[in-house]
């Protein structure tokens, strides 16, 4: 896989990459397909990478070490993540930020009611010199794709991130096309409540591995915001920490990191629970269950640990469950659902 060249922050661009080649029936991308290193990195190396990623968002979203923790989660495990929260709260800005950071071709695309699948996905035009159909690659074909306000999209534009999100490609007038590979889609999202917006259906939610509200800063925060600390004039200083080829070695190196058997036991029965909880008329998938088993391998590979723990589970079970919920309350219970749910569930002896 040959680096790609970060984009200039706070610009919305282009993706800098090569045409993509379309797949051939019956196959699907890979890592071998895409061209991913056969070196690996170490997982004490992982572990300082992802770290020092931490670090990198906390130096500008201030005051959110809880949003920020969960960002570099899905970036290290390489499952997509959703910023859920009101206006000026920064979600924009911690996505924007993961990007830089990762030192991948970054797209941003900027919801409306009036965006078209193929705004995001690319199209196909006849070149009469031709004598053909040419495909022009969509902004989804970046390492990083930051959809700001997504649930300002029509129900048929968010519909088309289904088949890129969970096989990385796309197929556009019969034909598929992989996308590069780390492929991470960060989007934000107004509360559905607000004017103008479109619930995001099951199906989209459950295909992001990963979601955290920002929330308001406390007044310190937000004194030192006021201030010209962190923020935008610290994102304009970020460098990104890595090149790509780094982020998918720190993305394969999370994959080694040992799950016991009870420790995915546990985390498929807090899974199963969330079905049978009280107010809740549907619960978490099973690819849930994995996502919160991978959330957890970066976990550790955060605090240094080269295996998981129950305490990893719990860490990263209300960012990886409580989105995919659909209940009979307010979206705003679906946090304490999943915590009571943690609560109540045995977890395995060390």
């Amino acid at each position: 896989m040959t680096a790609m060249p970060g984009t200039a922050v706070g610009r919305s661009t282009e993706p800098t990459l090569v045409p993509p080649v379309p797949l051939a029936p019956g196959t699907t991308p890979d890592a071998s397909a895409a061209g991913c290193p056969e070196d690996v990195m170490s997982l004490s190396q992982a572990s300082e990478l992802a770290r020092a990623l931490r670090d990198s968002l906390g130096r500008v979203v201030l005051g959110a070490p809880g949003p920020v923790t969960v960002a570099a989660l899905a970036a290290v495990s390489g499952g997509h993540l959703l910023v859920e929260d009101v206006p000026g709260t920064g979600k924009t800005v911690l996505g924007r930020t993961l990007a830089a950071a990762l030192g991948g071709a970054m797209s941003r695309v900027q919801g409306h009611a009036d965006l078209l699948p193929s705004d995001v996905t690319g199209v196909s035009v006849y070149a009469p010199e031709r004598g053909e159909w040419q495909f022009h690659p969509g902004p989804v074909f970046a390492h990083v794709v930051l959809l700001d306000e997504l649930n300002r999209t029509p129900p048929r534009t968010q519909s088309a991130l289904l088949e890129a999100m969970a096989e990385h490609q796309v197929t556009v007038d019969g034909e598929r096309w992989p996308l590069p590979e780390p492929h991470l889609v960060i989007a934000t999202q107004n509360p559905a409540e607000q004017l103008g917006t479109f619930p995001l259906v099951e199906s989209q939610l459950d295909r992001f591995a990963l979601a955290t509200p920002v929330g308001y800063p406390d007044v310190g925060t937000e004194v030192r915001l006021a201030m010209g600390e962190g923020g935008q004039a610290e994102l304009d200083r970020l460098v990104p920490l890595c090149k790509v080829d780094d982020w998918a070695r720190l993305v394969a190196a999370t994959g080694r990191v040992r799950v016991d058997r009870a420790v995915a036991a546990y985390a498929v029965q807090l899974a199963r629970s969330t079905r049978e909880a009280s107010g809740v008329r549907l619960g978490a998938s099973p690819r849930a269950s994995i996502a919160v088993v991978r959330a957890a391998q970066a976990h550790a590979l955060l605090d240094g640990r080269a295996y998981a723990t129950p305490g990893d589970v719990q860490a990263v079970a209300v960012a990886a469950l409580a989105h995919r919920l659909v209940i009979d309350g307010s979206s705003e219970q679906r946090p304490a659902i999943v915590e009571e749910v943690v609560r109540t569930t045995p977890a395995p002896r060390p």
